[in-house]
């Protein structure tokens, strides 16, 4: 295949063969149809069929250095020699039972690829105080991984590839750029642009979402951004500081993600995850990438993170970017802008939108990974 880099909006991909069944395959419910009462089992055997094609999980466990790491593989009964996905974690997604991540557990391996998902370092049962925040640490926790399920003998050692959303998106691309291994990469979600420009671009719109005035989103974003030069060294103390005691009297200041006090330049792990430049990083990357977004995504500069790609386009003939029609940062359609913004939200988010499933599995047909598993 042709994997010229192209972007394009998706408003609808019901023609797709795999998009009725990988629907179906995610079990995807209306509101409504949450709600029924559940029927009893010795009720529903009387017309319950065995399924064609069964998920075995097993709990498996890898090590990256010194550090224990927990994780489930997800993978069609009988399976042999074939690919997988590594997932790695959005910043508020650290655990394997989380809502965001069965989708890939429903819907993959009945299209004959393994999914294995891990507790983060520091959550669940991957216990570890060290380097939780690290994002250079977090995708090594992802090549660990990958390394791991190479010797398994369910796995095509040659077929494996990581999946991440959000900032798991930019581990995903990391990930891959260090393992000589990696076959391909799924990034959802992941701004193209540094964290400091992804932070401002969010914070100002949850001032927004939330009522606040243009004056107060300036005022807001004016802060971050001299606390961010202080911390790259280009200010002193007082000038910041004079922001954030300014800020700190205002009712927005404990939506717009800053610490009470002025971080250290010497302990903020911050200055070193502002140097992260997801551009850089993606030159690093020679495996076939599908980028995806959501266009109705208010934490991530969409519209910026498009037109970076564009513009390295014509030296990127192994990414393709997908724009993905109502969808939100998590593939959503159903919450409201300040509903998905606020973080009492975040635990039970997962994607919905059939158009995001649709690519999803029409990319993996594409690259030869997915396909309807025999019985």
């Amino acid at each position: 295949m042709n994997h010229a880099m192209h972007i394009r909006f998706l408003p609808a991909l019901a023609g797709m063969g795999l998009l009725a069944a990988t629907t179906a395959l995610v079990g995807q419910a209306s509101p409504a149809a949450q709600k029924r009462p559940a029927i009893d089992q010795s009720v529903s055997d009387a017309w319950r069929a065995p399924a064609s094609i069964v998920i075995d999980e097993q709990e498996i466990g890898f090590s990256d250095g010194s550090v224990q790491l927990s994780g489930t593989l997800y993978y069609p009964r009988g399976a042999s020699k074939v690919p997988a996905i590594v997932v790695l974690h959005g910043a508020s997604s650290p655990t394997r039972d989380l809502p965001l991540y069965r989708h890939l557990k429903e819907m993959l391996p009945p299209l004959g690829i393994a999914v294995y998902v891990f507790d983060r370092r520091g959550s669940g049962k991957s216990v570890t105080s060290a380097d939780v925040q690290n994002l250079e640490v977090l995708s090594d926790d992802g090549v660990a991984a990958a390394r791991m399920l190479a010797h398994d003998p369910r796995i095509d050692s040659a077929r494996i590839g990581f999946w991440g959303v959000s900032q798991g998106g930019w581990l995903a691309l990391m990930a891959a750029a260090k393992d000589a291994d990696a076959a391909f990469v799924i990034s959802v979600s992941a701004p193209m642009t540094t964290p400091d420009v992804q932070m401002n671009f969010a914070v100002a719109n949850i001032l927004r979402v939330n009522g606040y005035a243009q004056t107060d989103i300036d005022q807001a974003v004016d802060t971050r951004r001299k606390i961010d030069d202080y911390l790259r060294g280009k200010l002193d103390r007082f000038v910041p500081q004079q922001a954030l005691d300014s800020a700190r009297q205002r009712p927005w200041f404990k939506l717009i993600y800053l610490g009470s006090s002025l971080a250290s330049i010497k302990t903020s792990s911050w200055p070193e995850q502002m140097r992260v430049d997801p551009m850089a990083t993606l030159d690093r990357v020679k495996v076939p990438v599908l980028m995806i977004y959501g266009a109705a995504d208010p934490w991530v500069p969409v519209r910026l993170s498009e037109e970076r790609l564009r513009a390295v386009a014509p030296g990127h003939p192994n990414v393709e970017t997908v724009v993905i029609a109502k969808a939100d940062h998590m593939m959503m359609s159903s919450l409201s802008p300040k509903t998905q913004m606020d973080p009492k939200s975040f635990a039970g988010e997962t994607p919905e939108v059939p158009a995001y499933f649709a690519a999803l599995a029409a990319w993996l047909t594409q690259q030869h990974l997915a396909h309807i598993s025999e019985p």
